[in-house]
C-alpha cells in the first residue's frame, strides 16, 4: 500500500511539473520580411531560452508563470523587448521583426554636394595634410580647395569660385561660426589668400550646395573649418621662408593647451629678386599675432578660444589704358577676429554648442588723390542643441545672431555713409535612417534683417541610398538666399536677398585607397544686383538680376595602386550665365569657365626621406568684353589658363622639414582679362591692357624646425 501511495505521489508531481511547463513559438525576420537565424532569444532575468533556427522559427520551453518579458538579440540589429503572460500551455508569437542598429561606421552618409577633409569619415576627400602638400597651392587653405570638383581657379583674385557663383557666395566658418572678411584685403589684380594658417585646422567641411540648414547667407558654397582639440605636446615651431618668417610656441597637459603664434611677412627682398609685372612702390607686407586656448570643461565639455590681430599693406603704380599716366594705390588694412565656443554633452544624450565672434576689417585706401576709409565689423552670436532620439532619428536646433555694420568715409571731405544691421535666424534639421542603406535629411531654416525689412524661410532636403558595401548615390535640393555685398547695400539700404535653388544628384564610390565621385547639378539665380554705370560710380541699383549655372564634376583618387604614390584627377564642366552687376543681359561670367581640370600627384621617396609633388590645372580660359569687338557684353574670351607646379619636401631629420615649391614652372602668360580705355584712339582702337600674373613663377624655400622634448615632433604633426 505505501509502494503503491509513493509510486501515485511521483506521478502527480511530475504530472503537475509538465503541466506547469509553458512552450513558446514563434519567427524571426527583419523589417523586409528575411528570416534572421541565430537570434539570441531568452525570458530576462533567467537561462530559458534558445536560438531561432534557419528558418528564422524557434520553440523552447519555461517552467516560470505570470508577466514576463521577453529578449530578442542578435549582432547589428536592436535589441527587442517583448511582454508576455506565462498563462497558458503554448504562445505563439507569430512575427517578430528587428531593425538593424544603426551606426556611423555602416550607415550611409549624405555626400550630394559635400566634401570632407578630415580623418573621422569614410567619405573624406582630402585629409588635412593634403592641403599643405599640394604645390599649387603654396600653402594656402583655398589654393588646395581649388584642386577638387565644382571650383575655378581665377588666378589674379585668389579667392574660392564654386559652380559659377562669385567668391563672395562662398560662406566661411571657423567652429561654426561665420569669419567676416576671411581674406587679406588687396587691390586690383593682386591674389590674396586667406588669412589663416591650416595648421591651426584639424578638418574641413566644404559643400560645393545644397547644404545644411545650420549654414546661411551664401548663395553657392559652404566652408566649414574645425580647429583642432587639446595639443598632443609642448612644443615650439621655428619657420624660415623666402618671404618672411614666424615662430609657434604650444604648451600642453591632459586638461589644456594654450598655442601662440607671431609672423611677419615682407616681399620685398624676393621682389628684388624677381622681377615683377606690377610696379610696386612698397611690396606687400604684413604681421599676425595669434592665440588659440582649448580647455576641457568637467567630463564632456570643451571650451575653446582663438584671438587674431593682423596688419598690412602695399602701394603700387596702376596704369590706365592708352595713356602713360599712372594712378598711385596705397592700401593700409587692419585686422582683428576673436571668438569663443563652447560644447558639451548634458543628460539624456543632448549635446550643446554655444559661441561668440567678432571680425573687424579697417581699411585705408588711397586711389591717386581720393582717400576712402572702409570699416566692416561682425559680431556673430549662435547656440545649437542635438539629440539622438534614437539609432534612427536625430536633430538639431539652432538660433543665431549677427549684428554687421558698414561705414565708407571720404576722409577730405569727411562725408560718411554707413548702415547698421542686425539678422536673426532659426533653423532646425532631422536625420532620420529608414535603416542603415537609406538616410532622409530635412531642415528649415528662417531668417530676418533689419535693414532690409525682410523675412525669408529657406526649405532643404538631402536623401542618400547606399548600393552595396563600397557606393551611394545621394540627392540633395534647397533654397538659399543672400543679402547683397557691403558696397551695393551701404548705396541703397533697401535692396533684398538674392536668392538661389539647388538641385544635386551624386554618386560616390568609395573603398581603401580609391574613390570616385560624380555630381551634376542645377543652380538658378533670382534678385541679383544690378546698376547702371560701373561698380566705382554705381547708381540705379536694383535686385534684377538671374541666371543659372549647370553642370558636372567627376573625381578621382587613387592611394593604391603605385607604391608611394597619391594621386587625384578633378575635371569640372559649368554652364554659367547671369544678369548681375552692370550686364542687363544674361551673360557668362569672367569667374566661370566653362571647362576645369585639376591633377595632383605626390610620390615618397623613403630612401632620400623626401616627397616630390606636381599640380596641374587648366581651364578654358576667361570671358571679357572686348569694346573692339562689339558693343555686346563678354564677347571674348582669353586663351586657357594652365598652370604646372612643382614641389620638394625634405626631412633630413625628424625635427626638420625643407620644402620646395614654384608655381607655373614653365613660365606660362597667363591672361585673366583686359582693361580698356574709355575711349579710342586716332586709329579708333580702344587700347588696353591686360590683367595677368605678377610674375611668370613664383618660388618658395621654408624652413620648418620643430623644438620639443620628443625629436621625432614636427608641424605635420599638428595636422
Amino acid at each position: 500500500m505505501k509502494t503503491f501511495l509513493l509510486i501515485t505521489s511521483l506521478f502527480l508531481i511530475e504530472s503537475l511539473s509538465v503541466f506547469s511547463q509553458t512552450k513558446i513559438t514563434g519567427q524571426v525576420d527583419d523589417v523586409k520580411g528575411e528570416a534572421l537565424p541565430g537570434v539570441n532569444i531568452f525570458i530576462k532575468g533567467s537561462f530559458d531560452g534558445t536560438s531561432s533556427k534557419l528558418d528564422g522559427s524557434f520553440e523552447f520551453a519555461t517552467e516560470l508563470s505570470g508577466d514576463q518579458i521577453l529578449i530578442f538579440q542578435f549582432l547589428g540589429f536592436k535589441t527587442k523587448e517583448l511582454p508576455i503572460a506565462l498563462d497558458q500551455e503554448t504562445i505563439n508569437i507569430s512575427s517578430i521583426q528587428l531593425m538593424e542598429m544603426i551606426t556611423e561606421m555602416n550607415a550611409v552618409t549624405i555626400s550630394a554636394g559635400a566634401m570632407q577633409a578630415s580623418d573621422q569619415s569614410k567619405s573624406v576627400i582630402l585629409k588635412p595634410l593634403d592641403i599643405v602638400t599640394t604645390p599649387s597651392a603654396m600653402g594656402d587653405i583655398m589654393g588646395a580647395f581649388q584642386t577638387l570638383p565644382g571650383t575655378s581657379t581665377v588666378g589674379n583674385d585668389g579667392r574660392l569660385f564654386v559652380r559659377g557663383g562669385d567668391a563672395s557666395e562662398v560662406g566661411i566658418y571657423i567652429d561654426g561660426m561665420r569669419v567676416g572678411n576671411a581674406y587679406g584685403t588687396t587691390t586690383g589684380n593682386v591674389p590674396t589668400r586667406t588669412r589663416f594658417n591650416p595648421n591651426l585646422f584639424k578638418g574641413t567641411f566644404f559643400s560645393t550646395g545644397g547644404y545644411s540648414a545650420e549654414y546661411g547667407q551664401a548663395l553657392s558654397s559652404a566652408l566649414a573649418l574645425n580647429t583642432k582639440d587639446l595639443s598632443v605636446r609642448s612644443q615650439g615651431d621655428l619657420s624660415i621662408m623666402t618671404v618672411g618668417g614666424g615662430y609657434s610656441h604650444t604648451l600642453a597637459n591632459d586638461r589644456q593647451s594654450i598655442t601662440a603664434s607671431a609672423n611677419y611677412f615682407n616681399l620685398g627682398p624676393y621682389q628684388q629678386l624677381i622681377k615683377q609685372k606690377v610696379d610696386f612702390e612698397e611690396a606687400p607686407k604684413s604681421w599676425d599675432v595669434e592665440v588659440a586656448a582649448q580647455k576641457k570643461t568637467g567630463k564632456n565639455g570643451l571650451l575653446k578660444v582663438m584671438a587674431r590681430t593682423e596688419s598690412g599693406g602695399m602701394k603700387l603704380w596702376q596704369p590706365l589704358p592708352g595713356t602713360e599716366k599712372r594712378i598711385q594705390v596705397d592700401l593700409r588694412n587692419d585686422y582683428r577676429y576673436a571668438q569663443a565656443n563652447w560644447r558639451t554633452i548634458l543628460k539624456k544624450d543632448w549635446m550643446i554648442f554655444a559661441g561668440i565672434s567678432y571680425s573687424k576689417n579697417f581699411d585705408k585706401i588711397t586711389y591717386d588723390s581720393l582717400k576712402v576709409d572702409r570699416t566692416n565689423e561682425l559680431i556673430h552670436i549662435k547656440s545649437t542643441a542635438t539629440k539622438d532620439f534614437s539609432d534612427r532619428l536625430s536633430a538639431k536646433f539652432g538660433v543665431e545672431y549677427f549684428r554687421h555694420t558698414f561705414s565708407e568715409k571720404l576722409t577730405e571731405a569727411n562725408q560718411v555713409r554707413d548702415y547698421k544691421d542686425h539678422e536673426t535666424y532659426a533653423f532646425t534639421e532631422w536625420d532620420y535612417y529608414f535603416n542603415k542603406s537609406l538616410v532622409l535629411r530635412t531642415g528649415l531654416r528662417a531668417g530676418f534683417s533689419t535693414v532690409s525689412d525682410e523675412t525669408w524661410l529657406d526649405p532643404r532636403v538631402s536623401l542618400a541610398y547606399q548600393l552595396g558595401d563600397k557606393g551611394q548615390l545621394s540627392f540633395a535640393a534647397g533654397k538659399f538666399h543672400q543679402l547683397p555685398l557691403e558696397n551695393y547695400r551701404v548705396l541703397n539700404t533697401t535692396l533684398q536677398n538674392s536668392e538661389s535653388d539647388h538641385l544635386i544628384l551624386n554618386y560616390l564610390f568609395s573603398k581603401e585607397g580609391f574613390t570616385f565621385r560624380a555630381e551634376t547639378f542645377y543652380k538658378n539665380y533670382d534678385g541679383l544686383v544690378t546698376f547702371d554705370g560701373v561698380e566705382t560710380n554705381a547708381s540705379n541699383l536694383e535686385n534684377k538680376g538671374s541666371g543659372y549655372a549647370r553642370g558636372v564634376d567627376f573625381f578621382f583618387r587613387d592611394r593604391k595602386t603605385f607604391k608611394e604614390t597619391d594621386y587625384w584627377i578633378t575635371y569640372s564642366f559649368v554652364d554659367s550665365k547671369r544678369s548681375y552687376n552692370q550686364f542687363q543681359t544674361q551673360v557668362q561670367p569672367s569667374f566661370a569657365p566653362r571647362h576645369n581640370i585639376s591633377v595632383v600627384v605626390k610620390h615618397f621617396f623613403p630612401s632620400l626621406k623626401s616627397q616630390l609633388g606636381m599640380s596641374f590645372s587648366y581651364n578654358d580660359g576667361y570671358t571679357y568684353s572686348n569694346p573692339n569687338v562689339d558693343n555686346s557684353a563678354m564677347n571674348s574670351k582669353t586663351k586657357s589658363f594652365q598652370n604646372l607646379s612643382l614641389s620638394w619636401s625634405y626631412l633630413p631629420k625628424p625635427n626638420l622639414i625643407i620644402h620646395l615649391a614654384c608655381t607655373n614652372v614653365l613660365g606660362r602668360d597667363n591672361v585673366f582679362g583686359y582693361t580698356y580705355s574709355p575711349t579710342p584712339n586716332p586709329a579708333g582702337v580702344f587700347e588696353s591692357i591686360p590683367q595677368g600674373q605678377l610674375a611668370p613663377r613664383f618660388l618658395f624655400l621654408g624652413v620648418f624646425l620643430t623644438l620639443s622634448k620628443d625629436k621625432t615632433a614636427n608641424n605635420l604633426n599638428n595636422l
